[in-house]
């Protein structure tokens, strides 16, 4: 039986492969399919500490998802000219 966390790798490795090919927003929602394994995986062994924190960075990264569909990330990796 694939436990939880090795779920999550698998799905976190998968996530940066789509990261490397420039589809962003196809890599986000794996992650978040990752982050609910881990959070399932901290719920198994009552850690409540590591299922909030864990909840913050799910609902910050939808957050952010949300924001980058909707056009309203001007974010640019470049050195602006001036």
């Amino acid at each position: 039986m694939i436990s939880f966390a090795v779920l999550g790798g698998l799905l976190l490795n998968i996530g940066a492969f789509l990261t490397f090919r420039g589809k962003i927003y196809e890599a986000v929602i794996v992650y978040l399919f990752a982050d609910v394994c881990w959070i399932v995986m901290a719920y198994e062994r009552e850690d409540f500490w590591g299922v909030v924190s864990i909840i913050f960075g799910v609902t910050f990264g939808f957050l952010a998802f949300l924001k980058m569909q909707r056009g309203q990330m001007h974010k640019n990796l470049h050195k602006e000219e001036r």
